[in-house]
């Protein structure tokens, strides 16, 4: 089996979690955080929805630079609205699966390199990125975004199985 044909259904049933929650968002809780130090409830689900663009960095480029000497440092994407969020999040699922699905495992196990100011802070083959950058990073801010959600009186939906609030 190539790594494709498993990593494609995972995030596709990942990306579906994800989306029930961003779909929950309360429009007019945007600007909410639970601490200073904490993104806000916008922030948080707007990173959400631009992760899946850093699969398709991985998928086309060999590294990134988010400070280039001499160049624009990375921005993230400001999103105004639960629609905005949603409809990004579409697209860039849409984006990353569509790359993954042409990927050869050769290609997946190629060294991507993410830098900082010209300097790497790590290089791993692709496929790790995907795990590491895109999925496992998703997951652990999908759990923040719950957290937010339930002192926000919002009801959690079932992810990998029922929750408080809902049944499968």
């Amino acid at each position: 089996m190539a790594i494709r044909e498993a990593l494609v259904p995972e995030l596709a049933m990942e990306a579906a979690a994800t989306r029930k929650l961003l779909e929950r968002v309360p429009e007019e809780k945007l600007d909410w955080k639970p601490a200073e130090k904490s993104m806000t409830l916008s922030r948080l689900a707007t990173h959400l929805a631009e992760l899946p663009n850093w699969g398709v960095e991985a998928l086309t480029t060999d590294e990134l630079d988010i400070n280039p000497p001499g160049g624009e440092p990375y921005k993230p994407v400001e999103l105004r609205t639960v629609s905005e969020i949603l409809e990004h999040f579409d697209s860039s699922i849409a984006k990353l699966l569509e790359a993954l699905k042409s990927a050869s495992d050769e290609d997946l196990m190629k060294p991507w390199t993410l830098k900082n100011a010209g300097e790497a802070i790590f290089t791993q083959p692709k496929v790790g990125v995907l795990r590491g950058m895109v999925l496992n990073h998703a997951v652990h801010h999908r759990g923040q975004l719950s957290v937010f959600l339930r002192l926000n009186g919002v009801p959690i939906p079932a992810t990998y199985g029922p929750s408080a609030d809902e049944g499968m």
